[in-house]
């Protein structure tokens, strides 16, 4: 594998800071990005909160913990990512905005640096078509929460170069993550495989069959998920949800069976965004 020592995060929200923490956790440098310095440090206040959370219960030692918070560095200027053998972009899932930051960093960062992105479900084909080096654009989608969930789906483009998946792959390994290949289709492997778990409970409330506490409790019950649908949806975020099923339904021409349900559309608009607002399909304290 390329020797990777200094990893570069963009957006430090509840994925990018998730991820600048996993990667500092497993030894590595981290240069944590976001456009105003405020929002950035108050990312990183929040990753040293959990990192506390992990010392005092003796999953860190005193040496670690205060090496990890050595490895974390902020900016609010993307030219400082030229030091970093791999970005990993987590903005907004916003086409243009991801298409931006692409750009931005092929000015910035060596021609040999990786550029992976963190979405979701959009084309990372069309993500990297913006960069001067495509072959050195890959999907690496991580999930929600990132320190506890292994699982890593690695997205190889239509002009992805084997050599980049494979070194992202390593990369996961070394974070101690379970890494996945597969082409750049809509969702990728989990978010198509998810659509009709959320889209199906959707139409069973729509239609007034049950619940959302009973489609929950029968889900966990007897389809052995830790979380229901709509639990799920809350802690994902039901605007990103939402986001997801369209941006899948799109790019498969309107499949059907990946159609949008109008109530997730609703609540979206309504607010009731999840656990990151205090309320969802389940009322939260903040």
């Amino acid at each position: 594998m390329e020797l990777i020592t200094t990893v570069g995060v963009v957006g430090s929200g509840t994925m990018g800071a998730g991820i600048a923490q996993v990667v500092a956790q497993n030894g590595f440098h981290v240069v944590l990005y976001d456009i105003k310095e405020e929002i950035v440090e108050r990312a990183l206040s929040g990753i040293f909160a959990r990192v506390q959370r992990l010392f005092e219960k003796g999953k860190l030692s005193r040496d670690e913990y205060d090496a990890l918070k050595a490895r974390l560095q902020t900016t609010a200027t993307l030219a400082d990512m030229s030091s970093c053998q791999l970005v990993i972009e987590a903005a907004p899932e916003k086409m243009e905005i991801k298409k931006e930051i692409i750009q931005q960093l092929d000015q910035h960062c060596p021609e040999n640096t990786i550029l992976a992105t963190n979405t979701s479900s959009f084309s990372v084909t069309e993500i990297g078509s913006v960069s001067k080096r495509p072959d050195r654009v890959a999907g690496m989608h991580f999930f929600n929460p990132v320190p506890l969930m292994p699982l890593v789906e690695i997205i190889k483009g239509i002009r992805t170069e084997d050599k980049t998946i494979d070194i992202l792959v390593q990369f996961a390994l070394a974070l101690d993550k379970h890494p996945v290949t597969c082409q750049d289709t809509p969702g990728f492997i989990v978010n198509r495989v998810a659509r009709p778990f959320y889209n199906e409970a959707l139409r069973i409330k729509g239609d007034r069959v049950a619940s959302v506490e009973q489609i929950d409790r029968i889900m966990k019950k007897a389809g052995k998920f830790r979380m229901g649908p709509f639990e799920l949806q809350d802690l994902i975020g039901i605007d990103i949800n939402f986001s997801t099923t369209e941006s899948v339904h799109q790019g498969f021409f309107g499949e059907d069976r990946f159609r949008p349900h109008f109530y997730q559309q609703r609540m979206m608009q309504s607010g009731k965004l999840g656990r990151k607002v205090g309320g969802g399909y389940y009322d939260y304290e903040q």
